[in-house]
């Protein structure tokens, strides 16, 4: 046809491209049967990041259907972050998923593999379920790593390497990068409405080294226990543990975690999320900070994990604790939420009569985070990339959140679904006396990856899952989640 013998060098041409055959596409269901083709050839290397897709009128006349086929099935790919238009420049691969597993079984035709979900996860349990194949991943927590800003981050690397003294290819102050520290402040105030010097910021590898840096400093301070939420994140509290700190559990109910009980626990630290609280959603509501400032005036001490507080969709920002007590709170953040979890960068704001000590156990511990990914992320927060950046990532979460909720009134209708306002996951509890534990297991063996809510809890309470949305695609979130009515009503 003579539209393919006009395209650019390095366009894929002809009825030959991938052997797409219309023909084998359901009826009315042609554009989610190319999405599915071309993200196939995206997963498995035949689309390499940086191949142009044939335009959309070429491909729809190779195809003899609709110009709007191809372009709804563009639109897709751009919205699971594979694919960018670049106006001129054509349709692009960003970004290569892994390659997809084998389709799951049907079910009732459950895989074999080595039990995941027990009643008493050790240490490695994250690992081993990382590592567990699975077609539809909900894992919470696990942003969309296909969005990561890849051209902004080469260019921030670019910048810095360019403008970079041999001075700086040294061991860098072990309290962050002053560039880097002076960025997370602006960041802070900007967001989070949290206020601090740049020198009030210890740069660390997330929020897992915070509270690992943490578990000497209290000891030092004849603190032994630190109270956690309950339910509350079962990683925080391995991690508490693996430093010799005891974790008593304290309630959390619709206004967050329950003051009187933490009094009543004699703990003297608190682990909170209070701006949207892991797994359940709630924010603290206002009375309830009242109340843990007073408990925190009186000698308390709150350790906040901001872990998520940025991705919010149907409500007005709540700002953290550390805004209105600075004397009391050690602040935590990351960008494992906003960028990937690979940096491994986060930031520890602790008060005054900690810093020095925590400053001298980061010393000990590793002589400071890398530098250069410091100085790339210092860059992308002073040029505004990483504000675009979450712009882009609020909108596509919340028309994911929007899926996995209508999916969940579908397929499990009888579940009550908590968390909905902001973050990354849905906590769902449901009235079927089936073990969670149960479920998920089940679930995994049928490609869908949740966590039990029982994970997170140290009392027993309703059975339920947490369901990460941010990084699958709405139609992919509507399949997984229609297995998971299938098995639980299948296990009632």
């Amino acid at each position: 046809m003579s539209g393919v013998n006009e395209a650019a060098p390095g366009v894929p041409r002809g009825s030959d491209f991938l052997q797409l055959d219309i023909g084998a596409a359901p009826a009315g269901g042609k554009a989610e049967w190319l999405t599915g083709r071309l993200r196939r050839a995206i997963a498995d290397g035949r689309l390499a990041v940086g191949n142009r897709l044939p335009p959309t009128r070429v491909l729809a006349a190779e195809l003899r259907v609709s110009r709007g086929v191809v372009t709804e099935a563009y639109r897709r790919l751009a919205e699971d972050g594979h694919v960018e238009g670049r106006r001129r420049g054509g349709t692009i691969v960003v970004a290569a998923a892994p390659p997809a597993p084998e389709p799951a079984p049907a079910p009732g035709t459950p895989t074999v593999s080595r039990p995941v979900f027990t009643d008493d996860p050790g240490p490695d349990v994250f690992d081993a379920l990382r590592a567990a194949p699975a077609r539809y991943d909900f894992t919470p927590g696990r942003p969309d790593l296909t969005a990561f800003p890849r051209a902004a981050y080469l260019r921030a690397e670019r910048a810095v390497l360019t403008g970079l003294s041999a001075d700086h290819l040294g061991y860098g102050d072990p309290r962050g990068a002053p560039a880097l520290r002076r960025a997370v402040a602006g960041w802070l105030a900007r967001n989070r409405d949290v206020r601090v010097a740049p020198d009030d910021v210890l740069i660390v590898a997330g929020t897992a080294q915070a509270l690992t840096l943490l578990h000497s400093v209290l000891r030092a301070d004849g603190i032994d226990a630190v109270a956690l939420e309950d339910p509350g994140s079962l990683g925080s509290r391995q991690h508490l543990r693996n430093g010799g700190l005891a974790t008593p559990a304290v309630p959390v109910d619709e206004a967050g975690i329950r003051v009187d009980a933490l009094r009543a626990s004699g703990a003297r630290a608190v682990l909170l999320t209070p701006a949207h609280q892991f797994p359940t959603g709630v924010v603290t509501s206002g009375e309830r900070r009242r109340e843990l400032l007073r408990w925190a005036r009186d000698g308390g001490l709150i350790l906040e994990d901001d872990y998520d507080a940025e991705h919010r969709y149907d409500r007005p920002p709540v700002p953290a604790l550390r805004a209105l007590l600075t004397d009391r709170v050690c602040y935590m953040g990351s960008v494992s939420k906003l960028l990937a979890p690979a940096l491994r960068i986060g930031w520890l704001i602790a008060p005054p009569a900690y810093r020095a000590a925590l400053t001298d156990v980061k010393r000990f511990t590793d002589l400071g985070n890398a530098v250069l990914p410091q100085l790339a992320l210092a860059r992308l927060m002073d040029s505004g990339d990483l504000e675009r950046h979450l712009r882009l990532l609020r909108g596509r979460h919340r028309r994911r959140r929007d899926a996995m909720i209508d999916a969940l009134r579908t397929h499990l209708p009888g579940a009550l679904v908590h968390g909905a306002a902001a973050g990354l996951h849905l906590t769902v509890t449901y009235p079927a006396p089936v073990p969670d534990t149960a479920l998920a297991t089940a679930a995994l063996a049928h490609g869908v990856k949740c966590h039990p809510l029982s994970w997170h809890r140290q009392h027993p309470g309703r059975p339920g899952l947490v369901l990460g949305y941010a990084a699958t695609p709405p139609g992919a979130i509507t399949e997984g989640v229609a297995i998971l009515g299938t098995l639980l009503r299948r296990l009632s």
